[in-house]
């Protein structure tokens, strides 16, 4: 067998194996509100954080996907907001040879598990130049949640 011949197969091999990269991770949208601001800095802090997330997924092209991952945080007081914040935290992917069952899992899984880091740091960035107390998000077991989804869609069927 030549060099050639080797460098050919294993190329063709390699070809047909499961690939997945991070092309590129990025900031597709950011709010931050005050809406009760000065006021609510004279107050006592004792606020409610409640925070909602969803993921979204979009095929550029036939190797590429771009996810999104988007994360409400709502910071109350009494009856008052403290602060909103939206942030939108984005990736490009590329995934290939990866059967279509796998797929949707690596999509809504393994890409919002490497993006939250990234959106927990730009929140909790935004809070502290917000003047507020720093704000550390939770970790979020997106496994847990795609099964969750998974199995909710199964009993409807």
């Amino acid at each position: 067998m030549t060099t050639e011949t080797q460098t050919n197969q294993e190329a063709e091999k390699s070809n047909n194996q499961a690939q997945f990269s991070i092309e590129k991770i990025y900031v597709k949208d950011l709010s931050f509100e005050t809406p009760n601001s000065p006021q609510i800095f004279q107050k006592k802090w004792e606020p409610v954080v409640n925070m909602d997330l969803a993921n979204s997924s979009t095929s550029l092209n036939e190797d590429f996907y771009e996810v999104v991952l988007s994360i409400t945080v709502t910071v109350s007081f009494e009856n008052d907001t403290v602060y909103l914040i939206e942030v939108q935290q984005a990736g490009i992917f590329k995934v290939l040879n990866v059967p279509n069952e796998v797929l949707g899992r690596m999509l809504n899984t393994i890409c919002p598990n490497i993006l939250f880091p990234f959106a927990r740091e730009v929140i909790s960035d935004l809070v502290t130049k917000g003047g507020f107390p720093q704000l550390l998000v939770a970790p979020v077991n997106f496994g847990a949640l795609y099964q969750q989804q998974s199995d909710k869609i199964s009993k409807s069927n």
